[in-house]
């Protein structure tokens, strides 16, 4: 589980039972005591009502503990529960770096101060945890049951996901758990929940945390992911699983998409700024390898060119080699030798080391040499180095788009004139459209690509006829608020500058069906965003393109995993002289895996010009 960041001084006493038994401090009576119940403490709202304040003698039992990290505690549980479904019943009590000695089954008295955490920061938008802080605690008894877990299933789980606030904050409305999913799990905050038979619907990472969905026939994919597919659904049964067992005595599942976690899986209901919602897990299911295999497209045919987009993440000599032949592996056998590629992400040749390289000339040779050596073509490449630290992307390792194309499929016209700054221009000679410069970047001084990679177009020839190619990586999702959001709905403020991007591509390609209606265009790469986006309806308004994805089955329209929803984030886009004879095909290699060699799937489409 992702550690947090420590929040103060913490008090820690503990008092046993048999401290108490031989009267060596003064037992509180017991109407003190159940003076305030941890349900009084949450309250019906997302904030305690009783936040700041410092409450004494506060009755629980210990159902799990957190004993790693520096954001130790535990979980106390009343067994007396009120009768208001909205105020949860457990709360937990943070001990800092300090591991606390309880066991699990005390029935506890906790002292302590109310707080609020906001896991990531207030800033970050997530919703806050109550626990108490300063803690100290006196063991009444031990071995005592736990209270049973509350089954999470599709008759406790609402389809509605958040109530509508406008975009404000939700956390001073009444909680409805009957109504709202995130309703339903802030009022279980802190208690023991569980999931029976989950399908997981995203792999295990490296931090080991995976996800499953406790709505097992709500939106899934022919490959058995959660399915995204609309702003208004998102998949409420999901929830990330963590395990609070020791790794060397119960080994965390290593599970791809399409498996499940057979029998119970329970725990407190945890909430974190990477991923929501969250069982910590005491009890973990078993692992069943339902997982469907790693795909492979076909073959082109002799008259097809077959065009493929791949992220292949953040990739530089620094890169282990392991993953060059893993990519390139992907590329021969599952992709079957694309005759052009237009890759995202590709590092300069000293990777994240942050001077004044800019270069990729050693990447890409070191890509295309794996490829050889797997047993594909011998590709050549094309791009436009960008400015020093101009385009987004892990600091220093100036990410940018690329071509590789083999030469013995299909050529490229180079037209001088390209470079980083200069923006490549559509002319029309003989009624046919050309380019200014190729390779060439698209309006690479305007606004909309601040710090974000710039489009590159490359002209192309295939059994005579041209080909103009667009291969782009849009500006990321990044300080958009989560689905899970306490401002709902969600801000999406990333979206503006994607949807002036796609607008600003979209404009560049009338430029080219101006000057040749029949002009064949293929638009390409990672666009940060969903088939319903407001940037992709800018990005195919006027008909000029046709987003490829949206004419496959709706349950194969998906190609990255996110916090367990499958979804498209990368996208191939034909004009009308290519759009009714393109056979397109989202390869799923890594997404769903927890194996991966990028996080992205790629995707191919076979076109006659």
């Amino acid at each position: 589980m992702s550690p947090r960041a420590p929040r103060g001084p913490v008090a820690v006493t503990v008092v046993a039972a048999s401290a108490l038994a031989a009267g060596l401090l003064a037992v509180p009576s017991s109407a003190a005591a159940a003076e305030i119940r941890i349900h009084d403490i949450q309250g019906s709202t997302r904030i305690s009502p009783l936040a700041g304040q410092r409450v004494t003698d506060v009755p629980g039992t210990v159902t799990a503990i957190r004993a790693f990290g520096s954001s130790r505690g535990f979980w106390v549980q009343d067994t007396a529960p009120d009768d208001d479904p909205a105020t949860s019943e457990a709360i937990f009590v943070y001990t800092g770096s300090t591991t606390p000695s309880v066991a699990v089954g005390d029935s506890v008295l906790v002292s302590g101060t109310v707080s609020e955490y906001y896991p990531g920061g207030k800033d970050a938008g997530g919703q806050s945890l109550t626990e108490l802080s300063k803690a100290t605690w006196t063991v009444r008894s031990s071995g005592n049951a736990l209270p049973a877990a509350y089954r999470l299933n599709p008759s406790t789980i609402p389809d509605r996901y958040a109530p509508d606030a406008g975009g404000n904050s939700i956390e001073g409305l009444r909680l409805r758990p009957r109504s709202y999913a995130l309703d339903r799990y802030e009022s279980l905050e802190g208690m023991r929940v569980s999931v029976q038979d989950a399908p997981v619907v995203g792999a295990t990472n490296t931090y080991k945390e995976l996800w499953v969905t406790a709505e097992p026939r709500h939106q899934r994919t022919a490959r058995g992911g959660a399915l995204y597919s609309s702003y208004r659904d998102a998949n409420a049964g999901r929830v990330k699983v963590v395990s609070l067992l020791p790794y060397a005595e119960h080994p965390f599942p290593v599970a791809d998409v399409g498996d499940a976690l057979t029998g119970t899986t329970a725990g407190p209901l945890d909430y974190d700024d990477f991923g929501g919602y969250t069982i910590a897990a005491t009890a973990l299911g078993g692992l069943a390898d339902h997982g469907p295999e790693r795909e492979s497209t076909r073959a082109q045919r002799a008259d097809e060119l077959s065009i493929a987009t791949y992220n292949v993440e953040n990739l530089s000599p620094k890169t282990a080699q392991s993953k060059f032949d893993r990519l390139a592996s992907g590329l021969v056998e599952h992709l079957a030798s694309p005759d052009i590629v237009a890759l995202e992400e590709v590092q300069d040749d000293n990777g994240s080391t942050d001077d004044a390289v800019v270069s990729a000339d050693a990447t890409l040779k070191k890509l295309t040499d794996a490829i050889e050596a797997a047993g594909g073509p011998s590709y050549a490449w094309r791009q436009i180095d960008p400015v020093d630290d101009q385009d987004g992307g892990q600091p220093g390792g100036n990410i940018r788009v690329a071509f590789l194309y083999n030469p013995e499929r299909v050529s490229f016209t180079d037209i001088p004139g390209g470079d980083s700054t200069t923006p490549v221009r559509v002319e029309e000679k003989g009624g046919k459209a050309t380019l200014s410069a190729s390779p060439g970047r698209i309006a690479p001084a305007d606004d909309v690509w601040k710090d974000s990679r710039k489009p590159l177009v490359g002209q192309f020839s295939f059994r005579g006829r041209p080909v103009f190619v667009v291969a782009n990586h849009f500006n990321s999702k990044g300080g958009d608020q989560g689905l899970d959001s306490r401002f709902q709905p969600p801000a999406r403020s990333s979206e503006t500058q994607r949807t002036g991007q796609a607008a600003t591509v979209n404009t560049f390609v009338k430029e080219l069906l101006n000057a040749d209606p029949k002009a064949a265009v293929v638009v390409a790469g990672d666009l940060n965003d969903y088939q319903f986006s407001p940037a992709l309806a800018e990005l195919t308004e006027g008909g000029v393109l046709t987003d490829l994805v949206t004419r496959l089955p709706k349950d194969e329209r998906y190609g990255y995993v996110y916090n367990g929803n499958s979804q498209v984030l990368d996208h191939i886009l034909t004009s009308r002289a290519l759009s009714r004879h393109a056979d397109y095909d989202i390869v799923h290699v890594n997404a769903e895996f927890s194996d991966q060699s990028s996080d992205h799937d790629p995707q191919v489409v076979r076109v006659r010009p």
